[in-house]
């Protein structure tokens, strides 16, 4: 699917943040996507839906429940770090799946993919533990920041490379509940004014 530019309307963020996608976009990636699984999945013993925390909360609960056959969810937390420029990315798991997962199918709900790093380990830890099958879903590929090749079965938007928040995905801990994904064009802006979208988005008064 192709994103949707738009704007946040009159306010001190024109210019610096505006709309991506929209939540109307976002909804029906949801029902499409939702479909597709159910359709794979039909018959079968319900797939684990993995969610990885914390970014993907939303679009899990939209897709799950988007989806017309009945299914397991679970959890992982995991953090990334570079070790070094002459050394790979380090992922460790902060939290891990409560279910077994031997012998079921899986599907790992992300928010976004951009290098492709913590996926394929993540893909791989997975894999060791003996799935019946394993695929990935993900609301935004950002593959031009791509650094390994990693397999994406199912993906609703691929998007250039800008930050984004809402719909589940924060800058310092805020906008996570924006129904909007919006796109940071000004980032050292928001940096500097880590509240300038309270105001357009949810009314908020500045200070």
């Amino acid at each position: 699917m192709t994103p949707g530019d738009g704007s946040l309307g009159a306010s001190e963020a024109t210019g610096s943040v505006e709309i991506l996608i929209t939540r109307e976009q976002l909804a029906t990636a949801c029902a499409e996507l939702g479909e597709e699984l159910s359709q794979i999945f039909e018959g079968s013993e319900p797939p684990i839906m993995v969610g990885v925390l914390k970014g993907s909360t939303l679009f899990l609960a939209d897709l799950v429940r988007a989806m017309s056959i009945d299914v397991a969810v679970d959890f992982m937390a995991i953090s990334s770090y570079e070790a070094g420029a002459s050394q790979p990315t380090v992922v460790r798991i902060l939290k891990d799946l409560e279910n077994d997962i031997g012998g079921r199918d899986v599907v790992i709900v992300e928010d976004i993919v951009d290098t492709g790093l913590t996926l394929t380990y993540l893909r791989k830890a997975l894999s060791e533990r003996r799935p019946r099958s394993l695929r990935t879903v993900t609301l935004l590929d950002k593959s031009a920041r791509r650094i390994v090749p990693v397999t994406l079965e199912h993906r609703a938007f691929e998007i250039p490379d800008v930050f984004v928040v809402g719909y589940g995905m924060d800058f310092q801990g805020r906008y996570r509940n924006s129904p909007d994904l919006l796109a940071v064009r000004d980032l050292p802006r928001l940096a500097n004014e880590p509240r300038l979208l309270d105001r357009p988005l949810f009314g908020g008064r500045d200070g």
